[in-house]
């Protein structure tokens, strides 16, 4: 019987560990897109000269802000 807990222990500790992991690296993750995101204005502008549009100043903040809104909807859910 021994030896049974011990391994009962083990498996609890691993299960225990990966989800304790698993939403610790979400959480950094969340809080590291939030400050540095994935794409910037001068991104989305050499984008959109490549699509063959003209982008004004006013497009890309208003782009970048969409995509601002879009990600803290996302985050609420």
């Amino acid at each position: 019987m021994n030896t049974g807990l011990v391994i009962l222990i083990f498996v609890l500790g691993v299960v225990i560990g990966l989800v304790a992991g698993f939403f610790l690296a979400r959480n950094s993750m969340k809080s590291y897109l939030a400050k540095n995101p994935p794409i910037s204005e001068d991104m989305m502008k050499s984008m959109m000269m490549s699509m063959g549009q003209k982008p004004s100043q006013k497009k890309l903040t208003q782009m970048m802000a969409q995509m601002k809104q879009q990600s803290e909807r996302s985050q609420k859910k």
